[in-house]
């Protein structure tokens, strides 16, 4: 299992959670009562997502083309490891979103 702090605007918002057989978000308590979405496909709710693969905001959070063959290449990483690419390129995404590794705090 490993788990990541998502974050809006530097709000702790979060957690997404990769376990062996599905992946989960769960939006903070406190980020309920006066957060916004995170996209229109994960609306405000205390219910978890739960999916078989990473939810498709998340995936779309990871670097492409160039950048992720040179982040592939150096970390070694599978490119269908998507977790792990989104924990080593997660902290400095391109919008108001990060998602960092608890082990990178």
């Amino acid at each position: 299992m490993r788990r990541a702090r998502v974050y809006f605007q530097d709000r702790f918002a979060g957690y997404l959670t990769d376990y062996d057989d599905r992946f989960e978000f769960v939006y903070d308590e406190s980020y309920l009562e006066d957060g916004f979405a995170l996209s229109v496909t994960l609306p405000l709710r205390k219910e978890s997502y739960i999916s078989k693969s990473l939810h498709p905001f998340f995936d779309g959070l990871i670097v492409e083309g160039w950048l992720l063959n040179t982040v592939e290449r150096n970390w070694k990483i599978d490119p269908n490891n998507r977790m792990s690419l989104l924990l080593l390129t997660g902290k400095d995404t391109v919008g108001a979103v990060s998602v960092v590794g608890e082990d990178n705090e």
